[in-house]
């Protein structure tokens, strides 16, 4: 089966996470996309650690201010009612627990739930950020990643080999071909997006995965 990546199928699955009211951390990179695609009956708060509350989704033509930018340091807009505050106080947020769900894009993720998302060998690198806190201090992790890397390695691991952001606590991953859950240090598989089938998925990834007993394949529109 030929495989095409799609980071948009990744951003749509994750944004059906999120109910009305979710204080949300999207990290950089992948997880900015999630919020083009929260269901218009849905408001989340967007939380971005460089002191924002309130993210829109990505500006459109003509949109872009210079003077708003998340995290990445990415052209972003602000929703009505949205504000803005200091990083002490973005920080408090994040390590006081009032982050639902934060979004995290991966290097590699393993079975025991480790995450490894800020630091390649050989290349310089600014440290790992705001991700530690957030693996900590929100109440569910969802790493999100195309399912293999540049050389076409699986970033799904037994254990990870990069040095880690955080040990044991990633919930949920979601890749292109399917949606997991991290169940007794296992990939628990729950959904495969068509046209992978969970034995290719299986066959595909450098780690244990289980299909559920109620793992159903699904088109994400």
């Amino acid at each position: 089966m030929e495989y095409t990546p799609n980071k948009e199928i990744i951003a749509k699955r994750i944004a059906k996470f999120f109910k009305h009211g979710d204080v949300v951390n999207l990290g950089i990179g992948l997880p900015t996309l999630v919020g083009n695609y929260v269901p218009d009956n849905v408001t989340i708060l967007c939380q971005s650690e460089n002191g924002m509350m309130g993210l829109g989704p990505a500006p459109g033509p003509g949109e872009k201010n210079n003077d708003l930018v998340n995290a990445g340091g990415v052209h972003s807009t602000i929703l009505k009612g949205g504000c803005f505050f200091d990083s002490a106080t973005s920080f408090g947020i994040i390590r006081g627990g009032h982050v639902d769900y934060t979004v995290l894009g991966v290097l590699e993720v393993d079975q025991e739930g480790n995450l490894a998302n800020y630091k390649i060998p050989g290349k310089m690198i600014p440290g790992m950020g705001g991700a530690m806190d957030l693996t900590i201090g929100a109440h569910t992790v969802i790493a999100a990643t195309l399912h293999f890397d540049p050389k076409g390695s699986s970033r799904l691991k037994k254990l990870c080999t990069l040095p880690l952001t955080a040990q044991g606590e990633v919930n949920y991953v979601v890749t292109d071909l399917g949606f997991f859950e991290v169940i007794n240090k296992v990939f628990v598989l729950k959904e495969a997006f068509a046209p992978y089938s969970p034995e290719w998925i299986i066959e595909k990834t450098s780690a244990e995965v289980v299909i559920a007993s109620d793992c159903i394949t699904v088109e994400v529109p």
